[in-house]
């Protein structure tokens, strides 16, 4: 649902109509954190420059963590799960159920830098204001450069930009994430439930056919 009115899929024309189409060729449907957008479509073309030039310079398991702590800290259950599903590609479902219950700062699956990294994403997304030289020192003793802490910091305040522009105009999860085992789905879903009812495509679809990313909706804008 959205908590204001936005352009149906079978009445998207033009610049909307090809920002639907964009998505749904990245998840197989048309995503319902897309819908908003429909006022505004070039946000999600800047949204799309953004989330590129940032992951040009971090490696997709390093961009998945910082993105999943700073949503759980952010409690978006669409970012939370979205980035969590994308986890597992790298930890059991096991794994990700302690990042989301015990905190990604307190993982045992997670190195020790892993940690602190995403202690400070964490902190950075929802209370930048409080971070202090200290916290940037102690990544830095970890190993990380000055550059890494600048891209951990940008990742995390990005996607408090997205999460809260989702979240704050009612944006829940799509319901292809009840596909995820009971258990490790509530552990994802700190926020807002997940809209039970059916995804939506275009119509008529023009010949897009959907494949769903292992990224969720971080990969297509």
């Amino acid at each position: 649902m959205s908590f204001i009115e936005t352009t149906p899929p079978e009445a998207a024309t033009g610049a909307v109509r090809d920002m639907y189409e964009r998505q749904q060729q990245g998840w197989g449907f048309l995503p319902n954190y897309a819908k908003p957008f429909s006022h505004r479509p070039e946000v999600m073309t800047l949204w799309a420059d953004l989330q590129r030039g940032l992951r040009a310079h971090v490696d997709r398991r390093r961009f998945e963590l910082v993105t999943f702590a700073a949503a759980r800290s952010l409690k978006s259950s669409y970012c939370t799960l979205a980035h969590g599903r994308a986890l597992l590609e790298w930890f059991s479902p096991e794994e990700v159920r302690e990042l989301a219950e015990a905190g990604p700062d307190q993982a045992a699956c997670l190195t020790t830098a892993e940690r602190a990294m995403l202690a400070y994403a964490a902190r950075a997304a929802t209370m930048p204001y409080r971070v202090t030289a200290g916290e940037v020192e102690g990544l830095k003793a970890q190993g990380f450069s000055d550059a890494e802490i600048f891209d951990i910091a940008a990742l995390a305040t990005a996607r408090a930009f997205f999460s809260g522009v989702v979240e704050a105009l009612g944006g829940e999860a799509d319901a292809s994430f009840l596909e995820l085992e009971e258990g490790l789905r509530e552990s994802l879903t700190p926020g807002r439930p997940i809209d039970y009812r059916p995804v939506q495509k275009l119509v008529p679809a023009d010949g897009i056919e959907g494949r769903e990313t292992k990224h969720g909706h971080c990969v297509r804008r």
